[in-house]
C-alpha cells in the first residue's frame, strides 16, 4: 500500500504558517497591563466593602434614632394622656371657664409697655 496519503499529510503541515513569534517587548506590556488590571480590581473590591461597611453603620445608626424616636413618641402620647385627663377632670370645677371672659383694657392694664427715654452724653448731638 502506498503511502499517499501520509505525503499529503505532511504537505498540509508544511503549508500552515509557523507560529510568530511574540516581541519581548509585547509580553512585558502584557504582564504589566495584567498587574495593573488586578490592582485595579483589588482596590475597587476594597472600595465596594468600605462603601458597603459604611451603608451597614449608618443603617445601624439610624436603626437607633429610630428606636429612640418611638421610644420619646410613646413617653409623649402617655404624657398627653395624662394631662388630657387631668384637664377632664379640672374642667367642671374651673371658676375661669365658667365665668365670661373679662374686657381686653383690664387684662393689659397692669402691664406698662412704655420705657423712659434714655438720656445720656453719648447718645446726645
Amino acid at each position: 500500500m502506498p503511502h499517499s496519503s501520509d505525503s499529503s499529510d505532511s504537505s498540509s503541515f508544511s503549508q500552515s504558517p509557523p507560529p510568530s513569534k511574540q516581541d519581548p517587548s509585547d509580553d512585558m506590556r502584557k504582564v504589566q497591563r495584567r498587574e495593573k488590571n488586578r490592582i485595579a480590581a483589588q482596590k475597587s473590591r476594597l472600595r465596594q466593602t468600605q462603601k458597603a461597611d459604611t451603608l451597614h453603620l449608618e443603617s445601624e445608626d439610624l436603626e437607633r434614632q429610630n428606636a429612640a424616636l418611638r421610644r420619646e413618641i410613646k413617653q409623649l402620647t402617655e404624657e398627653m394622656k395624662h394631662f388630657t385627663s387631668m384637664l377632664s377632670s379640672h374642667e367642671p370645677l374651673c371658676s375661669i371657664l365658667t365665668s365670661p371672659p373679662p374686657p381686653p383694657e383690664v387684662l393689659y392694664a397692669t402691664h406698662s409697655f412704655h420705657q423712659p427715654h434714655i438720656s445720656s452724653p453719648r447718645f446726645q448731638h
